[in-house]
This record gives C-alpha cells, structure tokens and sequence, in this order.
C-alpha cells in the first residue's frame, strides 16, 4: 500500500515561492510516476505536472510553465514541486499522486493515479 503525505503549504504573498514536498513513510522506495495537482475553492481538480519514475520525463500544465518545476529525489523518496511567482489565484489544496507500480509514463489524466495524499494548503494572499 502506497501513502502519499504533502508538506510544504503555506500562507505566502503574491509573487513569493514555495516548495511542496511529497513522501511515502511506509516505504524507503517510490518507484512510481508522480503527479501533483491541485483543487481551488469552487472549482474541480486540475492537472499541474508529472514524472517519470526516473525523473527524467516531465509535463506540465501550459499554464505553469516556466514558474513551476517539478523534480524527485528518490534516495530521499521524496517528490517536489517548486512553485515560484504565485499568484492569488493560485490559491488552493496541493495534492500529489502515485500511479500503481509497474505503470511507465507520464499523465494528465486524474484517472490514471491510483494513490493519492491528503493534500496541503496553499494560501496566496497580500
């Protein structure tokens, strides 16, 4: 059983960063391709990034490029996400996901991650 815990949300102005982190306590490894997504108040998840098992292959939402970068530091099992630029409505839960063990290659698609945290809490406000 995969569990994913995010850390790393913050209340942070506009304009600021902020680096999420994503690990597995239950396990030394996370041998999975990774995702990070987010839910603002009022609206439905929506997709951020991806990467591979190796780190190597990434996406990212267009939006975001450029701003964001997404990387994995599998001897620490950890995956990020560097947020820089904030803005306000960027506000919302940060979440990240694991597809099942096995499974190569990147993905926008909700459907495809088969673990998921809890979430941290971004907040962007002056």
């Amino acid at each position: 059983q995969v569990q994913l815990v995010e850390s790393g949300g913050g209340l942070v102005q506009p304009g600021d960063s902020l680096r999420l982190s994503c690990t597995n306590p239950r396990r030394t490894q996370l041998p999975y391709v990774m995702g990070w997504f987010r839910r603002a108040p009022g609206k439905e998840r929506e997709f951020l990034s991806s990467l591979s098992q190796n780190g190597r292959s990434k996406i990212y939402t267009d939006s975001l490029k450029g701003r964001f970068t997404v990387s994995r530091d599998n001897r620490k099992n950890t995956v990020y996400l560097q947020m820089n630029n904030l803005k306000a409505e960027e506000a919302a839960v940060y979440y990240c996901a694991a597809r099942r063990k096995g499974v190569v290659g990147t993905s926008q698609a909700e459907y495809d991650y088969d673990y998921w945290g809890q979430g941290t809490k971004v907040t962007v406000s002056s």
